[in-house]
């Protein structure tokens, strides 16, 4: 699924773009535990849904190799992590919705998680 489609289903504000909105995404992890993420670093093509607007998600985002973060009921990251996003190339979109209802979504346009990808779910 591309980050143009999530976008589109997620109702979802761009804050950075990183390139192309068609790029892929295969598989969604959602948490606002940072150590939980990095139990899955290296997802290839992986998004995170969080409610965590700070710089270390940024942060956590390049560690675990994910391509794009939406934030969730509408939170925004100050300008800072907005530019430090930038600099590394990570897409970022702030959505309406909760995180329960924003996995829902995705999950039911056909994207999994990264734990399922991996036959864990």
């Amino acid at each position: 699924m591309t980050l143009r489609r999530i976008a589109e289903i997620l109702d979802a504000e761009f804050l950075v773009t990183a390139g192309n909105p068609d790029t892929e995404i295969r598989s969604v992890c959602s948490s606002d535990l940072m150590s939980d993420l990095l139990h899955f670093a290296g997802k290839p093509k992986s998004l995170l849904i969080t409610g965590l607007i700070n710089n270390q998600v940024v942060r956590t985002a390049e560690i675990a190799d994910i391509k794009a973060v939406v934030f969730v009921l509408n939170k925004k990251p100050d300008r800072e992590t907005v530019s430090f996003a930038a600099d590394k190339g990570i897409w970022l979109l702030a959505t309406r919705l909760s995180r329960f209802t924003a996995c829902g979504k995705l999950y039911g346009e056909g994207l999994r998680s990264c734990t399922e990808e991996n036959g864990h779910d």
